[in-house]
């Protein structure tokens, strides 16, 4: 257990004190570089799968056939805008 209060004491002089509290994490989990580029790489892997996901819902509108509902009525240019 480290905390405490500590002093360093050269030539006769002592320094002034420092107090350390040091606290320990008991749940605490380990992250080494295999775990850090397992979760880069899994993160990478879903962000490729959600973008062909929406790539491929929103790339089913593109064979849809217009129909004469979806047109717009165009006036001819000899007509009045009223």
């Amino acid at each position: 257990d480290p905390r405490g209060t500590y002093t360093c004491e050269t030539n006769g002089k002592e320094s002034p004190a420092l107090q350390v509290y040091y606290r320990m994490c008991q749940n605490c989990i380990e992250v080494d570089a295999p775990t850090i580029s397992g979760i880069v790489v899994a993160d990478v892997i879903a962000t490729i799968f959600l973008a062909v996901a929406v790539y491929c819902i929103t790339g089913q509108d593109k064979g849809r056939m217009s129909r004469a509902s979806d047109r717009q009525n165009l006036i001819a240019n000899e007509q009045l805008y009223q």
